[in-house]
């Protein structure tokens, strides 16, 4: 029987620990940077699901994405954060990270 990668990336991206909420994340891209709490709460997410998803794009190094680099890594992005919340739309992925765009940790 084969597993969907829907139903694979959910098992990988099971809820992590409240422990974690307040806890830094390190990427090779920068998450440790971002306010990973907080953007994952607007999601409906835990904090270690974001991280794991973000880990899937390649954001700006000066946080201000070219309109062909945020279409990119949303199309990695958006599907990875659906399956841990289905609820998550396009327009609420680009209003979280519209809004935390720019702020450092």
């Amino acid at each position: 029987m084969k597993i969907s990668h829907a139903l694979t990336a959910a098992l990988l991206l099971a809820p992590a620990s409240s422990a974690l909420a307040d806890e830094t994340f390190t990427s090779k891209n920068d998450l440790d940077k971002r306010p990973v709490t907080a953007i994952a709460a607007e999601l409906g997410v835990e904090p270690q699901q974001f991280a794991d998803c973000f880990a899937l794009v390649t954001p700006a190094s000066d946080f201000n994405p070219s309109g062909e680099r945020q279409q990119a890594n949303k199309a990695l992005l958006l599907p990875c954060l659906q399956t841990a919340n289905p609820a998550i739309t396009n327009d609420l992925l680009d209003s979280v990270m519209d809004k935390y765009r720019g702020q450092h940790v």
